[in-house]
């Protein structure tokens, strides 16, 4: 029997907490074989990235096209792309993509690093949002995108309407670093649903939106429904956080052996 297959286009994490490291983990786990093309590679741990290489956007598209013409995927995200021309890259091979796209805006790591240029922001709106069937920011990453600082749901619930009209199908504002209850706020230009969690409180949570939206690109890509990939998702990664390993001596890694339903 053939596995559903997903396709991650992402940065390298060496200590496999985010990254194309995460995304492969999370797809293993949730039962999907899964694929990955680098865009970036990073020096880092759980306390520190020192160093980013940004690779050719060439190559970056040669690696796409690889992959997608001899293996398709059912689904593929990506996650941090680093450069204006890389995303144009990646933009132009996603506008043939016949499958859902999840579009996570990475743009700072999770110790402040930066992750992609200043100057990508407009080839990300322009370019690639408009490509999405789901794009997945975290409150900072929407306030970056909006120009609007987003506190609270009802701010999660405007920046989503604002980043739908940039073309994307559905847009789900992540509420981490909310005060108080996290809540997940999702919109497809018809309803808006929230996904409420008790707040876990760890400093191990690295790759938690990198993971976040590799198990929604996996559910999608066996075939599940945007809500359900996403309720589904949710739920697992709420277990990852609450069961991290513990590892590393800053922020470190969720659990990838959480089970999947």
């Amino acid at each position: 029997m053939i596995p559903a297959v997903a396709l991650t286009i992402a940065g390298s994490d060496p200590s496999g907490g985010a990254g194309i490291q995460a995304d492969l983990k999370t797809f293993h786990q949730h039962g999907v074989y899964g694929e990955a093309v680098i865009t970036l590679i990073t020096v880092q741990n759980t306390r520190t990235v020192s160093r980013v290489e940004v690779l050719d956007p060439g190559l970056v598209a040669d690696q796409i096209r690889a992959v997608v013409s001899d293996i398709p995927p059912r689904a593929a995200k990506t996650g941090a792309l680093g450069s204006a021309t890389v995303i144009e890259a990646v933009a132009r091979e996603a506008a043939s993509f016949c499958f859902p796209l999840v579009v996570d805006p990475v743009m700072i790591s999770k110790h402040g690093a930066a992750l992609t240029a200043a100057d990508a922001q407009v080839a990300l709106r322009e370019l690639l949002i408009p490509r999405a069937t789901l794009l997945t920011p975290n409150l900072h990453e929407a306030a970056a995108l909006t120009g609007f600082e987003v506190f609270d749901v009802a701010g999660m619930r405007r920046a989503a309407e604002s980043l739908l009209a940039l073309g994307c199908r559905a847009v789900l504002v992540k509420g981490g670093h909310l005060e108080g209850e996290a809540v997940d706020v999702l919109f497809d230009g018809r309803e808006f649903r929230e996904f409420p969690a008790p707040r876990i409180v760890t400093r191990h949570t690295h790759g938690t939106g990198c993971s976040y939206s590799a198990a929604i690109t996996a559910n999608l890509a066996k075939g599940l429904e945007l809500v359900e990939a996403v309720a589904a998702a949710r739920a697992w990664i709420a277990e990852a956080i609450r069961t991290n390993p513990g590892l590393g001596a800053g922020s470190g890694p969720v659990n990838h052996f959480a089970p999947a339903k």
